[in-house]
Protein backbone atom coordinates (compact mmCIF):
# COMPACT_ATOMS: atom_id res chain seq x y z
CA UNK A 1 0.00 0.00 0.00
CA UNK A 2 1.16 3.26 -0.77
CA UNK A 3 2.39 5.76 2.00
CA UNK A 4 -0.36 8.67 2.34
CA UNK A 5 1.45 11.76 2.67
CA UNK A 6 0.72 15.48 3.75
CA UNK A 7 1.86 18.68 1.86
CA UNK A 8 5.17 20.14 3.56
CA UNK A 9 6.49 23.86 3.71
CA UNK A 10 4.30 26.80 3.13
CA UNK A 11 0.94 26.30 2.65
CA UNK A 12 -1.30 28.44 0.80
CA UNK A 13 -4.83 29.57 1.75
CA UNK A 14 -5.97 31.94 -0.87
CA UNK A 15 -9.56 34.19 -0.27
CA UNK A 16 -12.71 34.27 -1.99
CA UNK A 17 -12.90 37.18 -4.06
CA UNK A 18 -16.08 39.17 -4.52
CA UNK A 19 -17.92 41.84 -6.00
CA UNK A 20 -19.82 44.99 -4.42
CA UNK A 21 -22.69 43.24 -4.41
CA UNK A 22 -21.38 39.94 -2.51
CA UNK A 23 -20.98 37.77 -5.83
CA UNK A 24 -17.91 35.35 -5.67
CA UNK A 25 -15.16 36.27 -8.52
CA UNK A 26 -14.53 33.11 -9.64
CA UNK A 27 -12.00 34.28 -12.05
CA UNK A 28 -10.00 36.16 -9.75
CA UNK A 29 -10.03 33.47 -7.73
CA UNK A 30 -8.23 31.22 -10.50
CA UNK A 31 -5.70 34.62 -10.94
CA UNK A 32 -5.28 33.96 -6.90
CA UNK A 33 -4.36 30.44 -7.09
CA UNK A 34 -2.54 30.82 -10.43
CA UNK A 35 -0.04 33.63 -8.09
CA UNK A 36 0.30 31.24 -5.17
CA UNK A 37 1.78 28.65 -7.35
CA UNK A 38 3.76 30.74 -9.66
CA UNK A 39 4.95 31.71 -5.61
CA UNK A 40 6.13 28.51 -4.82
CA UNK A 41 3.30 27.40 -2.16
CA UNK A 42 3.08 23.82 -1.43
CA UNK A 43 0.19 23.26 -1.70
CA UNK A 44 -3.36 24.91 -2.56
CA UNK A 45 -6.47 24.63 0.48
CA UNK A 46 -9.45 26.49 -0.94
CA UNK A 47 -12.70 27.52 0.76
CA UNK A 48 -11.28 27.34 4.32
CA UNK A 49 -10.79 29.92 7.01
CA UNK A 50 -9.27 32.38 4.85
CA UNK A 51 -11.44 31.61 2.18
CA UNK A 52 -14.87 32.65 4.35
CA UNK A 53 -16.04 28.87 4.41
CA UNK A 54 -18.68 30.35 7.16
CA UNK A 55 -20.08 32.44 4.38
CA UNK A 56 -20.45 30.19 1.48
CA UNK A 57 -23.42 28.10 -0.05
CA UNK A 58 -23.02 24.78 -1.42
CA UNK A 59 -23.61 26.29 -4.99
CA UNK A 60 -20.51 28.09 -4.30
CA UNK A 61 -18.42 25.71 -3.18
CA UNK A 62 -18.77 23.27 -5.78
CA UNK A 63 -17.93 26.41 -7.60
CA UNK A 64 -14.89 27.31 -5.94
CA UNK A 65 -13.56 23.36 -5.78
CA UNK A 66 -13.79 23.59 -9.39
CA UNK A 67 -11.58 26.25 -9.53
CA UNK A 68 -9.22 24.98 -7.50
CA UNK A 69 -9.18 21.61 -9.23
CA UNK A 70 -8.93 23.15 -12.50
CA UNK A 71 -6.10 25.81 -11.88
CA UNK A 72 -3.48 23.23 -9.00
CA UNK A 73 -4.14 20.44 -12.49
CA UNK A 74 -1.58 19.04 -10.75
CA UNK A 75 0.89 21.17 -10.03
CA UNK A 76 0.46 20.81 -6.52
CA UNK A 77 -2.34 19.16 -4.29
CA UNK A 78 -5.66 20.78 -4.05
CA UNK A 79 -7.27 21.01 -0.48
CA UNK A 80 -10.63 21.85 0.38
CA UNK A 81 -11.98 23.29 3.76
CA UNK A 82 -14.96 20.88 5.18
CA UNK A 83 -16.99 21.56 8.62
CA UNK A 84 -19.43 22.96 10.26
CA UNK A 85 -22.91 21.15 10.67
CA UNK A 86 -21.84 17.52 10.08
CA UNK A 87 -24.42 16.66 7.16
CA UNK A 88 -23.07 19.47 5.67
CA UNK A 89 -19.75 18.69 5.86
CA UNK A 90 -19.87 14.79 4.89
CA UNK A 91 -21.54 16.66 1.40
CA UNK A 92 -18.39 18.63 1.15
CA UNK A 93 -16.23 15.98 1.62
CA UNK A 94 -18.49 14.01 -1.41
CA UNK A 95 -17.73 17.11 -3.56
CA UNK A 96 -14.08 17.49 -3.22
CA UNK A 97 -13.62 13.39 -3.58
CA UNK A 98 -16.34 13.91 -6.83
CA UNK A 99 -14.23 16.85 -8.34
CA UNK A 100 -10.67 15.61 -8.38
CA UNK A 101 -9.29 16.95 -4.61
CA UNK A 102 -6.59 15.23 -3.14
CA UNK A 103 -8.14 16.17 0.45
CA UNK A 104 -9.69 18.32 3.19
CA UNK A 105 -8.84 19.99 6.01
CA UNK A 106 -11.72 20.07 8.85
CA UNK A 107 -12.89 22.57 10.61
CA UNK A 108 -14.24 23.21 13.56
CA UNK A 109 -18.63 22.21 14.34
CA UNK A 110 -20.23 25.39 15.31
CA UNK A 111 -21.98 26.59 18.39
CA UNK A 112 -21.46 23.40 20.46
CA UNK A 113 -18.59 22.86 22.58
CA UNK A 114 -18.23 18.91 22.62
CA UNK A 115 -17.20 15.96 24.80
CA UNK A 116 -13.90 14.00 23.15
CA UNK A 117 -16.20 11.45 22.98
CA UNK A 118 -18.39 13.44 20.60
CA UNK A 119 -15.81 15.06 18.89
CA UNK A 120 -14.05 11.88 18.42
CA UNK A 121 -17.19 10.91 16.65
CA UNK A 122 -17.48 14.34 14.51
CA UNK A 123 -14.15 14.14 13.07
CA UNK A 124 -13.73 10.05 12.50
CA UNK A 125 -17.72 10.51 10.67
CA UNK A 126 -16.05 12.96 8.39
CA UNK A 127 -12.89 11.36 8.31
CA UNK A 128 -14.64 7.71 6.90
CA UNK A 129 -16.98 9.19 4.65
CA UNK A 130 -13.89 9.37 1.80
CA UNK A 131 -10.77 7.91 0.72
CA UNK A 132 -9.70 11.35 0.74
CA UNK A 133 -6.34 12.33 2.50
CA UNK A 134 -7.86 14.71 5.56
CA UNK A 135 -6.25 16.92 7.99
CA UNK A 136 -7.97 18.17 11.44
CA UNK A 137 -7.71 21.38 12.56
CA UNK A 138 -7.57 21.91 16.71
CA UNK A 139 -9.36 25.32 17.21
CA UNK A 140 -12.18 27.08 18.46
CA UNK A 141 -14.87 23.83 19.06
CA UNK A 142 -12.08 21.14 17.83
CA UNK A 143 -9.74 20.77 20.82
CA UNK A 144 -8.30 17.41 21.11
CA UNK A 145 -6.92 15.37 23.98
CA UNK A 146 -4.33 12.95 23.15
CA UNK A 147 -6.56 9.79 23.81
CA UNK A 148 -8.95 11.48 20.56
CA UNK A 149 -6.01 12.10 18.19
CA UNK A 150 -4.66 8.65 19.05
CA UNK A 151 -8.08 7.15 17.85
CA UNK A 152 -7.98 9.01 14.84
CA UNK A 153 -4.77 8.12 13.85
CA UNK A 154 -6.07 4.49 13.27
CA UNK A 155 -7.76 5.75 9.95
CA UNK A 156 -5.54 5.84 7.14
CA UNK A 157 -7.05 8.84 5.76
CA UNK A 158 -5.37 11.19 8.57
CA UNK A 159 -2.22 12.82 7.27
CA UNK A 160 -1.98 16.11 9.53
CA UNK A 161 -2.57 17.48 12.41
CA UNK A 162 -3.15 21.51 12.16
CA UNK A 163 -2.66 23.55 15.45
CA UNK A 164 -4.31 26.89 15.63
CA UNK A 165 -4.78 26.89 19.87
CA UNK A 166 -0.60 27.17 21.14
CA UNK A 167 -0.82 25.26 24.02
CA UNK A 168 2.98 24.58 23.35
CA UNK A 169 2.78 21.41 26.13
CA UNK A 170 -0.06 19.79 24.38
CA UNK A 171 1.43 20.30 21.09
CA UNK A 172 4.86 19.05 22.42
CA UNK A 173 3.24 15.90 23.95
CA UNK A 174 1.23 15.13 20.90
CA UNK A 175 4.64 15.77 18.72
CA UNK A 176 6.46 13.04 20.79
CA UNK A 177 3.66 10.64 21.20
CA UNK A 178 2.70 10.13 17.41
CA UNK A 179 5.94 11.11 16.15
CA UNK A 180 5.88 11.05 12.12
CA UNK A 181 2.49 9.19 11.81
CA UNK A 182 1.24 12.86 11.02
CA UNK A 183 2.48 15.78 9.61
CA UNK A 184 2.35 18.42 11.90
CA UNK A 185 1.49 21.88 10.85
CA UNK A 186 1.63 25.75 12.69
CA UNK A 187 -2.11 26.84 11.92
CA UNK A 188 -1.87 29.85 14.47
CA UNK A 189 -2.70 33.59 13.46
CA UNK A 190 0.40 34.98 11.40
CA UNK A 191 2.00 31.34 11.70
CA UNK A 192 5.24 33.22 10.94
CA UNK A 193 5.28 34.95 14.31
CA UNK A 194 4.86 31.46 16.33
CA UNK A 195 6.96 29.43 13.47
CA UNK A 196 10.48 29.74 15.08
CA UNK A 197 8.94 27.98 18.35
CA UNK A 198 7.00 25.54 16.90
CA UNK A 199 9.97 24.08 14.55
CA UNK A 200 11.62 23.30 17.24
CA UNK A 201 9.30 20.51 18.18
CA UNK A 202 8.94 18.92 14.63
CA UNK A 203 6.24 21.43 13.03
CA UNK A 204 8.19 21.69 9.90
CA UNK A 205 4.95 23.23 7.83
CA UNK A 206 2.64 26.05 8.48
CA UNK A 207 0.00 28.25 6.89
CA UNK A 208 0.68 31.43 5.52
CA UNK A 209 -1.60 34.09 5.06
CA UNK A 210 0.62 36.93 3.86
CA UNK A 211 1.76 34.67 0.92
CA UNK A 212 -1.59 35.95 -0.74
CA UNK A 213 0.59 39.43 -0.92
CA UNK A 214 3.71 39.37 0.29
CA UNK A 215 4.86 35.51 -1.21
CA UNK A 216 8.04 36.42 -1.51
CA UNK A 217 8.58 37.55 2.67
CA UNK A 218 7.00 34.22 3.44
CA UNK A 219 9.68 32.45 1.01
CA UNK A 220 12.53 34.47 2.92
CA UNK A 221 11.43 34.47 6.36
CA UNK A 222 11.27 30.35 5.61
CA UNK A 223 14.15 29.73 4.16
CA UNK A 224 16.32 32.31 6.99
CA UNK A 225 14.38 30.06 9.54
CA UNK A 226 15.47 26.62 8.15
CA UNK A 227 19.05 27.69 7.22
CA UNK A 228 19.62 29.22 11.35
CA UNK A 229 19.30 32.46 10.01
CA UNK A 230 18.23 34.05 13.54
CA UNK A 231 19.32 37.55 12.45
CA UNK A 232 17.12 37.70 9.59
CA UNK A 233 14.12 36.09 11.03
CA UNK A 234 14.05 38.72 13.78
CA UNK A 235 14.32 41.50 11.24
CA UNK A 236 11.62 39.52 9.32
CA UNK A 237 9.41 40.04 12.56
CA UNK A 238 10.48 43.39 13.40
CA UNK A 239 9.93 44.78 9.88
CA UNK A 240 7.14 43.27 8.86
CA UNK A 241 5.41 40.38 10.65
CA UNK A 242 5.17 41.56 13.71
CA UNK A 243 3.46 45.21 12.56
CA UNK A 244 1.29 43.14 10.03
CA UNK A 245 0.19 40.77 13.45
CA UNK A 246 -0.49 44.11 15.60
CA UNK A 247 -3.22 45.17 12.86
CA UNK A 248 -4.70 42.00 12.57
CA UNK A 249 -5.30 42.33 16.35
CA UNK A 250 -7.04 44.98 16.55
CA UNK A 251 -10.36 43.73 15.00
CA UNK A 252 -12.02 40.41 14.57
CA UNK A 253 -12.46 39.52 11.30
CA UNK A 254 -9.03 40.91 10.03
CA UNK A 255 -8.03 37.42 9.67
CA UNK A 256 -10.00 37.47 6.24
CA UNK A 257 -9.94 41.09 5.36
CA UNK A 258 -6.73 42.46 6.07
CA UNK A 259 -5.59 39.99 3.40
CA UNK A 260 -7.98 40.95 0.94
CA UNK A 261 -6.82 44.67 1.90
CA UNK A 262 -3.36 43.38 0.73
CA UNK A 263 -3.91 42.18 -2.03
CA UNK A 264 -6.04 45.39 -3.23
CA UNK A 265 -2.51 47.29 -2.27
CA UNK A 266 -0.14 45.09 -4.16
CA UNK A 267 -2.40 45.25 -7.17
CA UNK A 268 -4.08 42.10 -6.82
CA UNK A 269 -7.46 41.42 -8.66
CA UNK A 270 -9.21 41.15 -5.47
CA UNK A 271 -11.25 43.97 -3.98
CA UNK A 272 -11.59 44.25 -0.06
CA UNK A 273 -15.52 43.07 -0.19
CA UNK A 274 -16.42 40.50 2.66
CA UNK A 275 -19.58 39.15 3.75
CA UNK A 276 -21.29 39.30 7.41
CA UNK A 277 -20.27 38.91 9.81
CA UNK A 278 -16.68 40.00 8.93
CA UNK A 279 -16.42 43.79 8.16
CA UNK A 280 -13.84 45.64 6.12
CA UNK A 281 -10.46 46.71 7.09
CA UNK A 282 -10.69 50.22 8.28
CA UNK A 283 -8.87 53.24 6.47
CA UNK A 284 -6.50 53.96 9.20
CA UNK A 285 -5.50 50.30 9.46
CA UNK A 286 -5.60 50.03 5.52
CA UNK A 287 -3.10 53.07 5.19
CA UNK A 288 -0.86 51.64 8.01
CA UNK A 289 -0.65 48.20 5.70
CA UNK A 290 0.39 49.96 3.07
CA UNK A 291 3.25 51.28 4.60
CA UNK A 292 4.31 48.06 6.08
CA UNK A 293 3.76 46.29 2.49
CA UNK A 294 6.22 49.41 0.93
CA UNK A 295 8.93 48.69 3.78
CA UNK A 296 8.22 44.57 2.83
CA UNK A 297 9.38 45.44 -0.74
CA UNK A 298 12.29 48.35 -0.19
CA UNK A 299 13.76 46.06 2.81
CA UNK A 300 13.61 43.03 1.21
CA UNK A 301 12.65 43.02 -2.38
CA UNK A 302 11.91 39.92 -4.54
CA UNK A 303 14.74 37.77 -5.46
CA UNK A 304 15.03 37.80 -9.43
CA UNK A 305 16.71 34.34 -11.21
CA UNK A 306 18.39 35.39 -14.25
CA UNK A 307 18.14 32.77 -17.19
Amino acid sequence: MMKRTSPQGILGFPVTPMDAEGNIDLEALGENIEFLIKEGLSAIFVACGAGEFHAISTEEYRAIVKVGVEKTNGKVPLYTGVGGNIKHAVEQAEISAELGAEGYLILPPYLIDPSQDGLNHYLSTIIRSTSLNAIVYQRDNCVMDLETLRKLCEYEQLVGFKDGIGNMEQVIEFANAIGDRLEWINGMPLAEVTMPAYLNIGYKTYSSAISNYIPHISAQFFEALLNGNMEKVYALHKDVILPIHRIRRQKKGYAVSLIKAGMRIVGLPVETNVRAPIAPVEPNHYESLEGIIETAFKKYPVKTTVN
